[in-house]
């Protein structure tokens, strides 16, 4: 098992990695075009772009931990890892690299059996590398970060991601929205869940929730704001949030009351 020092030498690796991946994803935006952009399902697309950044990321972290396994998006490498697991999302937001419309993010984490123990969120448009490792700081581009202090649920700044496959919720997603717009300060759609967390962590929103997203959108994210003295559940208030397919993150200052208004609406 890696200690403090070991992880958080591998997470500066990792963050080389992320911002070398994320030059690439720049410099192809300039070249995309329609036709390279492929249909995996309602509203879901993925680019030559996705794949190769995928498959370039893999051959990296291949070299860090050799007999880790990997659960990675675009589905180019499906080893699975007795004790070790990367989770990976090359290119979170795609809609929005495809429209040339931030943010987007490149998202790493490290699961230690059924633990996560590194978390990397690299937004590739204002050049932030969000990251974090198990017993050390939450960290933006150098500087330590932490969650906000808001204690106010009616002074709170939401961002969430708006249902685009699974509409089973749909109902009361939109009671949720017709709340939020009257009992907060705000709510923001970005496009991007890996960065949506990683701006929990850091202050710029006091609180998160989405349905439908899978481990790879969240795994980092979720060190990032533990680590910066946040708080995640799923909807009901357990721990099935890596797997689950929804998520409530906060500041922890505003957390079990805004947990059990997104319940209200959206729990099953």
């Amino acid at each position: 098992m890696m200690d403090t020092n070991q992880l958080e030498q591998l997470c500066s690796k990792v963050c080389a990695l992320a911002k070398e991946t994320g030059a690439f994803i720049k410099e192809e935006q300039k070249k995309i075009s329609p036709k390279e952009i492929e249909i995996k399902g309602l509203n879901n697309f993925v680019t030559y772009v996705d794949k190769e950044a995928e498959r370039r990321i893999i051959t990296k972290l291949s070299e860090f931990i050799g007999d880790a396994g990997y659960i990675a998006e675009e589905g180019t490498q499906t080893k699975k890892g007795d004790i070790y697991n990367w989770i990976i999302d090359p290119l979170d937001g795609t809609t929005n690299f495809i429209h040339g419309c931030p943010p987007f993010a490149i998202s790493i984490a490290l699961m230690e059996h059924n633990e996560i123990i590194l978390g990397v969120v690299y937004e590739i448009n204002l050049d932030e590398c969000f990251y974090a490792w198990k017993d050390g700081p939450a960290m933006l581009n150098n500087s330590k970060i932490s969650v906000s202090g808001n204690s106010s649920m009616d002074k709170a700044f939401i961002v969430t991601g708006f249902p685009y496959t699974a509409y089973d919720r749909i109902d009361g997603f939109m009671e949720s929205m017709r709340y939020f717009f009257q009992k907060s300060a705000g709510v923001r759609r970005l496009g991007s869940a890996a960065t949506d967390l990683a701006y929990v962590a850091c202050g710029r929103f006091d609180a998160f929730y989405e349905y439908g997203l899978n481990a790879w959108d969240v795994a980092a994210g979720i060190l990032i704001i533990q680590q910066a003295g946040g708080k995640i559940h799923d909807f009901k208030g357990g721990k099935d949030y890596i797997f689950g397919a929804e998520i409530v993150a906060t500041n922890a200052a505003i957390h079990e009351d805004f947990r059990i208004k997104v319940a209200e609406f959206l729990s099953k």
